[in-house]
């Protein structure tokens, strides 16, 4: 016999409903968003929790329990994945966006030592600006920069992956390339 479910389900609205029936046929979504639609489903429909469980391919009924505890408190987007696990993001937008910003401008030789930025050089010149970061590692900078779509070159520059120089009749032109993205994934 099964304990007394804490929290049971809120009633679902004929548009919450469709959604997460449509969300459960999907193939195209990630895997744990069709499963926890599968498990609010079965909860919905009286199952409980361990059940719902199953049904959804899972093992756990207590961590049904707890998504149907965040579906009756956020709605729907207690569907998408969180966190998890491992560290933290430390750096978020204003920080990514200062990386590049320092990335852009051009290295002082005496201030900076360089006369084009590496990973160790652009490190230490975020580390000592004074609206800087000051501990910030090599690989968040190139994981930024990676983000970005930049990647170091041959010649010591970085370079927006996607575009190449190329010499034509008229001069050296930019190509862009528009499957960089979809390459890059």
């Amino acid at each position: 016999m099964s304990r007394r479910q804490k929290e049971p389900v809120r009633p679902l609205t004929a548009d919450e409903y469709s959604q997460l029936a449509q969300i459960s046929r999907a193939q195209s979504d990630a895997a744990a968003t069709v499963a926890h639609a599968k498990a609010l489903l079965a909860v919905a429909a009286g199952e409980p929790y361990q059940d719902a469980a199953h049904a959804a391919g899972r093992r756990s009924g207590d961590a049904v329990s707890q998504l149907v505890a965040r579906c009756n408190h956020t709605g729907l987007a207690a569907l998408q994945p969180r966190h998890g696990g491992g560290a933290r993001t430390h750096y978020g937008a204003r920080e990514q966006a200062r990386i590049l910003a320092e990335l852009r401008r051009t290295p002082d030789r005496e201030q900076d030592g360089t006369a084009s930025w590496s990973l160790t050089t652009l490190q230490g010149a975020l580390r000592r600006a004074s609206d800087g970061l000051p501990q910030v590692s090599t690989f968040t900078i190139w994981s930024v920069l990676h983000e970005a779509g930049l990647s170091w070159q041959r010649d010591r520059s970085w370079c927006q992956t996607g575009e190449a120089l190329r010499k034509r009749k008229d001069g050296v032109v930019t190509v862009h390339d528009p499957d960089a993205p979809a390459k890059k994934a």
